[in-house]
């Protein structure tokens, strides 16, 4: 890449990515495993998927924390550099598929719901899943590519991981970037954004349906548009723009960063589409809150205070509204000392 830089900011982003999003997605991943023994459904093993992505990509973020701590040198193993990279980007069009994929589902349930119940097994969202994983992986081995082949492979360094490419190296990569970002950017975002328009309208349509499953449609498209248009679209517009120039433009990297937030904004997607995580969050606030004993002062006789305990911890710390802390008093009274 030939902008210059600051490993600071990148750094900073990495840590801050990898601090809320690693806790996020094991409560997710912990949550949707124990849906798929019981009764998964279609979007339970799409939504495990994208967990599984999001904590592949979390896992090699402390590569890219050391190379962005070592001043954007890369000081590790060659082969590492291109495993890496393969992760990295593989990981982010990974998620934007499956987003697409879940919005898909979640339209077909709202407008053709006898179709629905017909495609309703997990071996469907199982297929789809792979085939997901087989195109965004096969798209990102452009990496090993660009990095190994005898043809294009650089030779004038060895410090630097996937940037400063050759005019050789350009000629093959910026088309098969621009395809990028046709395929697995711009088309994904359409599509999520027909679907989830289409379910917001078919459910305010209809009058029975609750205000909280509306809320809970809006809460899914608003996620899902957020990760597309602050993770996903502004780095896939430097494909675009990179393509038109002849290299890659000065704020690339900068766009990259932002698709680092993808991790922290797809739990959001997970509480509003999944039951079982909201439970699982729920369950983790309250223990959390709970088991902290300097929150709660005065709680000498356990029967006695231990009502007042639970509602100070909800009311105060968790901000849970009232009639919340009445129907999970009986429940959480005895973890409460």
């Amino acid at each position: 890449m030939e902008s210059t830089v600051n490993s600071g900011v990148i750094l900073s982003v990495y840590i801050i990515s990898f601090l809320i999003g690693f806790p996020c997605n094991l409560l997710a991943l912990y949550a949707f495993s124990t849906k798929i023994h019981s009764k998964p459904l279609p979007t339970d093993i799409l939504l495990l998927n994208l967990t599984v992505s999001d904590l592949m990509f979390l896992i090699i973020l402390p590569l890219k924390m050391h190379e962005a701590a070592s001043g954007m040198e890369w000081n590790l193993p060659n082969f590492m550099c291109s495993i890496t990279s393969f992760t990295f980007f593989s990981t982010i069009y990974t998620s934007s598929l499956l987003l697409m994929a879940v919005s898909v589902v979640r339209y077909i349930g709202a407008a053709f719901p006898i179709t629905y119940q017909k495609l309703h097994k997990p071996v469907y969202a199982i297929v789809i899943s792979a085939v997901i994983w087989l195109i965004s992986t096969a798209h990102c081995s452009i990496v090993f590519v660009i990095q190994h082949h005898p043809s294009l492979a650089s030779n004038n360094s060895s410090t630097w991981c996937y940037e400063h490419f050759t005019d050789e190296q350009k000629q093959i990569l910026l088309p098969v970037r621009l395809e990028f970002f046709f395929v697995l950017c711009l088309i994904p975002l359409l599509i999520c954004v027909y679907c989830y328009l289409r379910c917001i309208l078919i459910l305010y349509s209809r009058p029975r349906i609750s205000q909280m499953q509306k809320q809970k449609a809006i809460g899914m498209a608003s996620g899902t548009l957020a990760v597309f248009l602050i993770c996903v679209l502004p780095y896939n517009l430097s494909h675009l723009v990179g393509y038109i120039q002849g290299q890659s433009p000065e704020w690339r990297y900068y766009s990259l960063l932002l698709s680092c937030f993808n991790t922290c904004i797809d739990p959001i997607i997970f509480y509003f589409s999944s039951s079982i995580f909201r439970l699982s969050s729920e369950k983790f606030i309250f223990r959390n809150c709970m088991l902290s004993p300097s929150r709660f002062q005065g709680h000498e006789k356990k029967k006695k205070k231990s009502n007042a305990c639970l509602e100070t911890c909800l009311s105060q710390h968790c901000k849970w509204p009232l009639h919340a802390v009445q129907r999970k008093l009986v429940w959480y009274a005895e973890r409460c000392t």
